[in-house]
């Protein structure tokens, strides 16, 4: 999608420092971090959000959360604790309609974070 964002990051067109980046996932700190440890993984396959997800993405799913235990232990968050979480739709906050996970920590979150 030349239009979209995440797609602009991923293909190289927009240089941004990634913490990650392989065939299908790639992740970068969020640039409104919403905690000490705010990070996006980001599938490089265009899929508007959660809802669009079938079982045929079962492997950029599965990266995504592996990804992030692994951004998770480098930060520290192992022990302590993180939360992994999809926006989906504008009323969750959904800014980017591109699929992309939130690894948050380095605080206590409460209930909704």
């Amino acid at each position: 999608m030349p239009d979209c964002l995440f797609c602009n990051m991923s293909s190289g067109a927009m240089d941004v420092p990634k913490l990650h980046d392989d065939d299908l996932v790639f992740a970068i700190r969020d640039i409104n971090p919403r905690a000490p440890v705010h990070i996006l993984i980001i599938p490089k396959e265009h899929i508007a959000d959660a809802r669009d997800v079938s079982e045929r993405h079962g492997p950029a799913i599965a990266r995504m959360v592996s990804v992030a235990r692994d951004l998770a232990g480098a930060d520290g968050l192992l022990e302590r604790g993180y939360r992994l979480a999809f926006n989906i739709g504008e009323d969750a906050g959904m800014t980017i309609p591109h699929l992309h996970m939130h690894l948050i920590g380095g605080r206590h979150l409460g209930a909704e974070g």
